[in-house]
């Protein structure tokens, strides 16, 4: 039977149209019918061509390419599971994760689910049919979805498919944020926000957040950063040293994928400081190791693991995550169209993420 669904067929070319449903493909899977997803940061950058190796994978593995459906995003209801599948039943209301894990490959082991060596790992919506259609085929299904549980938000609950853990893992942990530490989050969109509010989880003394957006600052503050820095008037590097009396900042994240504010991150961090790149980066940047290797840093990159995605949920259950303030902006599903425009002119829509429902 046919549905709805984003496709991606190339750089500069998105189509809402019909597409077959997915079925299960190995006892592990499952099928989920969607009724909330969202847009990411990434898929924007799939749009603009950022990521090539979609077309030409899967023409390495079947000769053609005939469209990826976007989305990695979103929570849904089960609809059918796999012989293999127990953790799990048709009816069941799941948030999915981004990342696909096997639980036993080398790599699963080490709870490095990003890089499962079984096919599995951020495979939604980039090696495999995404979200942002009807229904989605989640692979490893046991490992790969979360019961939602009642009383949840369920805009907060798509949050935690990807922006929130991997604010916290690629941003927050491994930028090694401890009690009393300064630090800056260069970049206030959804990321950079989900890493504002887990990095208050861990204490730290001060939080500087830079954008070139009045109104993301203006949530920032709200959302608990001590200082802010409009990039597009101010000198950041210049401002961040003077609030920091010329030290620098115990860590820097860097959570747009940009050049420029790599940059910002590299010449902010004090000796013995961390730089946790979190931003999705499709060209090289300048890396000044001529400056760098002397302020014995931690520098790292990363992909969500979705290892910590469990303790975020109760987190949020809590109520001590207020997640739901970053979703600004509700679409229905056949207007998914649009809601990719208004992503796509954030700043001018005054927009941190949208919700999609189905």
């Amino acid at each position: 039977m046919p549905m709805k669904a984003m496709v991606y067929h190339g750089a500069g070319d998105i189509r809402f149209e019909e597409r077959a449903r997915p079925t299960l493909l190995a006892p592990t899977d499952a099928i989920v019918r969607m009724t909330k997803t969202t847009i990411c940061g990434t898929d924007l950058g799939i749009w603009k061509g950022k990521n090539p190796e979609i077309e030409t994978t899967a023409k390495a593995r079947t000769g053609s390419f005939d469209g990826r459906i976007l989305g990695h995003e979103g929570i849904g209801i089960v609809e059918e599971v796999g012989s293999a599948v127990t953790n799990f039943k048709k009816g069941d209301k799941v948030i999915i994760s981004c990342v696909s894990r096997c639980g036993t490959c080398e790599n699963c082991q080490k709870q490095l689910y990003a890089h499962c060596r079984n096919g599995g790992g951020w495979i939604l919506g980039y090696m495999i049919d995404g979200t942002q259609a009807e229904y989605v085929r989640t692979p490893y299904a046991d490992n790969s979805l979360y019961l939602l549980p009642e009383g949840l938000n369920e805009d907060v609950a798509v949050l935690l498919s990807d922006a929130l853990p991997t604010a916290h893992e690629i941003g927050v942990q491994y930028g090694n944020v401890k009690p009393g530490d300064t630090i800056a989050i260069v970049g206030a969109g959804p990321v950079g926000m989900g890493c504002l509010l887990t990095a208050q989880l861990y204490s730290p003394s001060d939080i500087i957040v830079v954008d070139m957006d009045d109104n993301r600052l203006a949530m920032a503050r709200e959302l608990g950063a001590t200082h802010t820095v409009n990039s597009g008037k101010e000198d950041a590097v210049a401002r961040i040293l003077s609030i920091t009396q010329e030290r620098g900042v115990d860590c820097a994240m860097e959570a747009v994928g940009l050049e420029a504010t790599w940059d910002i991150c590299q010449q902010i961090v004090k000796e013995g400081g961390h730089l946790a790149n979190v931003g999705v980066h499709g060209t090289p940047v300048r890396f000044s190791l001529e400056k760098l290797w002397i302020k014995n840093l931690t520098i790292t990159t990363g992909l969500v693991n979705a290892n910590t995605t469990a303790m975020l949920m109760k987190t949020c259950c809590s109520g001590k995550l207020p997640m739901d303030k970053l979703a600004t902006h509700h679409f229905k599903f056949d207007e998914l169209e649009k809601a990719y425009d208004v992503f796509k002119h954030a700043a001018d829509e005054k927009a941190m993420k949208v919700i999609v429902d189905l």
